[in-house]
């Protein structure tokens, strides 16, 4: 389903590390084989974000075979000076993907920010810009470069691919209690995973409410946005003038 407010871009880059969180505190990391639901997430949050919006990931398509390189780096340690680690990133990759957003229901303070058209022009034009913040594939060191497309458009690695490949048990991602949906989720922060397939090349996500796995970590409060604790309140409220043009 292609919803109204659908947008569709490109990202690609030499290297990236889309790790689990919970592997990735400390010592040799690798990558997971696909990028994760919230690291795609956390890429358009770069290209446009504002905390009256939950950007939802649709799909994503794998444009370049899935092949590793494993690299010697020297980290820093928490206690000062560094040691010797084997990280293994993904090489070459390229992806499309589709994703739409959804009112943030947690933010009844931001009401008035509500205006579908806008963000959807402003999000479309920052993807034309390549983003307003620089993009990281997973991690810092892994630079991404954002660009326009239509989602299943160019020749894709995968097109000719035969059945379903399904990769297992796989962390999903991240609800905090601003975005939390589920009222078994309100006031936690929550980790997900599901069991992804690639068809073709193509990735289909359930959405965060779907995911039947999941862990409650802790205890989390919403801190709204408003007078004394934010100066930008009128940004999002909708007072502001914004210029939509091209």
């Amino acid at each position: 389903m292609k919803y109204r407010n659908t947008v569709e871009f490109q990202v690609d880059g030499r290297y990236a590390l889309f790790s689990d969180p919970i592997t990735r505190v400390g010592g040799e990391k690798s990558s997971l084989l696909l990028p994760s639901y919230e690291a795609l997430k956390g890429i358009l949050q770069s290209v446009y974000w504002k905390p009256t919006i939950v950007w939802i990931i649709d799909k994503v398509r794998v444009m370049n075979p899935i092949q590793t390189e494993t690299k010697g780096i020297r980290p820093i340690n928490y206690n000062g000076g560094n040691e010797l680690a084997y990280y293994t990133y993904l090489k070459d990759v390229g992806y499309q993907v589709r994703a739409h957003f959804i009112w943030n229901e947690n933010r009844p303070e931001l009401k008035g920010d509500r205006n579908e058209n806008k963000h959807h022009h402003i999000a479309k034009r920052m993807i034309d810009r390549g983003g307003r913040r620089d993009v990281y594939l997973g991690t810092r060191e892994c630079q991404g470069y954002v660009t326009p497309c239509e989602f299943g458009t160019g020749r894709g690695y995968y097109d000719d691919q035969e059945g379903e490949i399904s990769y297992g048990f796989m962390y999903h991602g991240i609800t905090y209690a601003d975005e939390a949906i589920l009222p078994e989720d309100q006031g936690k922060m929550t980790v997900r995973f599901w069991n992804p397939t690639m068809k073709q090349g193509v990735i289909e996500f359930i959405r965060p409410e779907e995911c039947k796995h999941k862990r409650h970590i802790k205890k989390m409060a919403i801190k709204p946005f408003g007078e004394g604790n934010f100066t930008g309140l009128n940004e999002f409220s909708g007072e502001a003038e914004y210029d939509l043009g091209e």
